[in-house]
């Protein structure tokens, strides 16, 4: 048997025409789901390198509009969070959190713990501790807040520099290439660069 008869006994997909054929399937039907495999395919591949060129797309728009992935995180936890608190099942986890935060405050442990509580707050004991405890905070408060603004101030540095959008731009770059080779492009995709590290 040569090559050319090979070619026209075995369909693409691996199935040999007679007894290897899929039970209840015809060598034609073999054939013809085979096209239309192969044609929908190329269409998840085609859509693959549509929506490859989208996203890059958006990237870019986004970053010319200073929009970091940071800033996308939060406003996406934001609006995670607010769409939580609007749930029923949240609104009924609250009501039952509160319904219990009354009879709990309401029974006679609580009330005799909270008396003691009250005791003890107004004691010197207490009262010198609080205190003590209030200037550490303060002055850690105010150690963290000098370390936050001049952490913010570096990085904010650090992502306008040059090289910084240079190591950026490079780090998109890759993405795409891995991006493009794991979707079956070659290294003559319409998305590769030729920006090399």
């Amino acid at each position: 048997m040569d090559s050319s008869e090979h070619d026209s006994s075995m369909p693409s997909s691996g199935f040999a025409t007679g007894g290897d054929l899929p039970p209840g399937l015809t060598e034609e039907e073999v054939e013809e789901i085979q096209l239309e495999l192969t044609k929908v395919d190329d269409e998840i591949q085609t859509l693959k390198q549509v929506l490859t060129a989208k996203e890059r797309h958006a990237a870019e728009l986004k970053r010319r509009l200073g929009i970091s992935p940071l800033s996308e995180i939060k406003q996406n936890f934001t609006k995670g969070w607010q769409e939580i608190q609007c749930s029923s099942a949240y609104m009924r986890t609250s009501q039952t959190v509160g319904d219990l935060n009354r009879r709990v405050t309401s029974s006679n442990v609580y009330l005799t713990a909270s008396t003691t509580l009250e005791d003890i707050s107004r004691s010197e004991a207490y009262k010198k501790t609080q205190e003590t405890l209030s200037q550490a905070g303060q002055v850690t408060s105010a150690a963290f807040s000098t370390m936050g603004t001049a952490i913010r101030n570096r990085l904010g540095e650090m992502r306008n520099s040059p090289s910084f959008k240079s190591f950026e731009d490079k780090v998109e770059n890759m993405k795409y290439k891995v991006m493009g080779r794991s979707n079956g492009e070659g290294s003559n995709s319409p998305t590769n660069n030729d920006a090399t590290f």
